[in-house]
């Protein structure tokens, strides 16, 4: 009898403990863990992009709408066919963003660090959150105008041609280019251009 007890007891109570946890988990926040990072609002992975003067996903609405960067385009050459001059072109203008963004990106973690900063020592005011807030937007502005005017300068150095199979190999219009050539070309020739399987 003594042994049916205990054992109840401890069913209950393993009970209680799994409502407990399902309430305690239920609560979690999705940030959780994020409060160890030393910038809160940036991941280790946000920081390194923005030092390294990469696109952070600024340039989404260029790229997902056709129009390619230089970043993706040099290890894709042979595949869309490059000339040496077009290389050259896209490499200058690589550089050119790079060398544009990567201050920016610096300039921006350095604004993230010291909203950090403030909240952290609990020295943050009204005045000092709207300054920072506004040097924010204004450097997170400028750095995704780098990456979109980059998005924008380049297909002016690529053909259509390249342009749709850079689309093709990034994922962004399955199919169709190989099942659909334009009017006037020759379906096999336009698969071997496609590199279509």
């Amino acid at each position: 009898m003594i042994q049916k007890i205990i054992i109840a007891t401890m069913v209950i109570s393993l009970y209680l403990l799994g409502i407990a946890a399902a309430e305690d988990s239920h609560h979690h926040s999705q940030y959780a863990g994020q409060e160890k990072r030393v910038i809160k609002s940036l991941s280790p992975d946000d920081i390194a992009e923005l030092e390294q003067g990469k696109g952070w996903g600024l340039a989404k609405a260029a790229e997902l709408n056709g129009m390619p960067g230089p970043s993706h385009l040099i290890p894709m050459k042979e595949k869309i066919h490059l000339s040496t001059e077009q290389i050259i072109k896209i490499e200058k203008l690589y550089e050119s963003m790079k060398a544009s963004a990567i201050p920016l990106g610096k300039q921006l973690i350095e604004l993230e660090k010291q909203l950090n900063q403030s909240f952290e020592n609990q020295t943050m005011t009204t005045a000092r959150l709207k300054e920072l807030l506004q040097q924010i937007a204004k450097t997170t502005s400028q750095l995704r105008f780098v990456h979109l005017s980059t998005h924008l300068a380049t297909p002016k150095i690529l053909t259509s041609l390249q342009i749709q199979q850079y689309n093709r190999l990034r994922g962004y219009t399955g199919a169709d280019v190989c099942d659909h050539p334009p009017e006037g070309h020759n379906m096999d020739m336009w698969k071997k251009h496609n590199n279509c399987e």
